[in-house]
């Protein structure tokens, strides 16, 4: 065997081992998601049952809307963004009794469920769109700094039963 075909190989089971902790790493953090937690659900149920119950209060224009949101989340994670945000727009229509999902409720789940550093997209959108930010500053204090903030979810459950 030549050299030049043995350091191919190494170099070729680096890339494979590093490609297979990248989806380890994904594969894993969905796990974690799915687990249960003290109420008996995860927060991937919790996300699946909000949407389930307040999918009757969904209007065109907030379905419209949510979209226009999440459309510069990468193709292959929008599906996930979407749920996770529609969750929490659900929840908190839920708790508010609305009647249909409002621009207001909309625009304060997309803050709650998103990290700090989508908020510029929206203050973008917010802004093309002329709809004020200021009766939203509240609700960015509950947003995640990232995705792994724990004390996140279990600090918005409390503010929201």
């Amino acid at each position: 065997m030549s050299f030049n075909f043995m350091l191919f190989i190494v170099v070729w089971t680096f890339i494979l081992l590093g490609l297979i902790v990248i989806g380890g790493y994904f594969m894993f953090r969905k796990f974690l998601k799915s687990l249960p937690k003290d109420d008996g659900k995860s927060d991937l149920d919790w996300e699946k049952y909000y949407i389930e119950q307040s999918k009757h209060l969904w209007r065109d224009d907030e379905k419209a809307f949510l979209e226009e949101l999440v459309s510069p989340v990468p193709e292959l994670f929008r599906d996930i963004a979407r749920q996770k945000i529609a969750g929490k727009i659900g929840q908190l229509a839920l708790k508010k009794d609305e009647t249909e999902i409002t621009q207001e409720t909309l625009i304060q789940g997309y803050i709650m469920a998103t990290p700090k550093r989508d908020h510029k997209f929206l203050r973008k959108k917010l802004k093309e769109k002329s709809i004020d930010m200021k009766q939203y500053e509240p609700y960015f204090k509950y947003s995640p700094k990232d995705y792994r903030n724990k004390k996140y979810a279990a600090r918005t459950r409390q503010n929201l039963r």
